[in-house]
């Protein structure tokens, strides 16, 4: 299998060179790049690597998965998983890996590949099929949703996971909207949007924030992200680390407040004499937040909102 031109071209992978310097501290480990994408970063984790060093790669994508097995028929060293990353302890488990984890990377939400191609319905400049679905074969797709959900549950969604204030102006419009024609396509949904809101945002478009959340909602992202942060702290050997990038405020405050807890330990009273030693902290904080550089903005304008956090399981 050859990858296609089409599968790579497109894609400019987010805080390449500090997210794999941040994971690897073994080149004869085992590493777990969550989110493969188009391989960008396990491309370069695999430079690094020793005969000796194994990459995981995980992806709900079909479209990732068939670049990922091109790239494990030219390298034994990696294997290709489909599905979504918090089932990483199962993934580790048919690898006979579990808590074996030297590094474990999350690049989160969608891929450039995914915006781009009009036909997977995630972008509101671009006409096609409202689908949305990070793997078109699972679950309902965003069209399926709309079609059927209560309106306080559109408003819900649009509130909670996009942050938008006129989350009940925009469901309404789109409740009133299906009962004259089925919302179908992503340009068509994106018209609603902007007619519904009544302040637009400086050099936002006005759907951004619905589509957003919905695509977050249909692919339960947050859900998902919750669950793969309190695996990883099995997955991980000690002294193993756990690097996340973010691309937006929902997805950062969760791993944030996550690293935070967890570098805590023990909750014991405020007052109590105890030294941090004693608290047996399950994460250590590694560095501050890390953003891309002025330069990697101006070349991929897509990278200005990404954070990356870093933590380390205890030796």
């Amino acid at each position: 299998m050859t990858i296609q031109a089409h599968e790579t071209q497109g894609h400019e992978t987010v805080l390449l060179q500090p997210a794999v310097e941040a994971l690897l501290s073994d080149p004869a480990g085992l590493y777990v790049d969550g989110t493969f994408g188009r391989g960008g970063h396990s491309r370069l984790i695999l430079e690094k690597l020793s005969e000796q060093g194994r990459l995981l790669g995980i992806d709900k994508d079909p479209r990732a998965i068939e670049v990922g097995l091109a790239l494990m028929e030219r390298d034994t060293r990696f294997t290709i998983r489909q599905g979504s990353f918090d089932d990483l302890d199962v993934m580790l488990a048919d690898l006979e890996a579990v808590g074996q984890a030297d590094g474990i990377l999350l690049d989160l939400g969608v891929s450039s590949p995914q915006l781009d191609e009009a036909s997977r319905g995630f972008s509101f400049t671009q006409d096609g099929p409202l689908d949305m679905r990070m793997n078109p074969d699972v679950g309902p797709s965003a069209a399926e949703w709309l079609a059927t959900a209560a309106e306080q549950d559109i408003a819900d969604v649009i509130y909670r996971y996009g942050e938008d204030r006129f989350s009940r102006r925009i469901a309404r419009a789109i409740v009133k909207e299906r009962e004259v024609a089925p919302i179908s396509r992503t340009l068509q949904l994106a018209e609603i949007v902007k007619q519904a809101n009544p302040a637009w945002e400086k050099h936002k478009h006005p759907a951004t924030r619905a589509f957003q959340a919905i695509r977050i909602h249909i692919n339960e992202e947050l859900v998902s992200l919750e669950k793969v942060l309190e695996k990883a702290l099995a997955a991980l050997r000690p002294g193993g680390r756990l690097v996340v990038i973010s691309f937006h405020s929902l997805e950062d405050r969760l791993v944030k407040q996550f690293i935070q807890k967890q570098s805590k330990g023990d909750d014991f009273p405020r007052d109590l004499p105890v030294p941090v030693s004693a608290l047996s902290p399950r994460l250590i904080k590694i560095g501050k937040a890390v953003k891309p550089s002025e330069l990697e903005i101006r070349h991929n304008p897509r990278a200005r909102s990404a954070v990356m956090r870093v933590a380390e399981k205890p030796a």
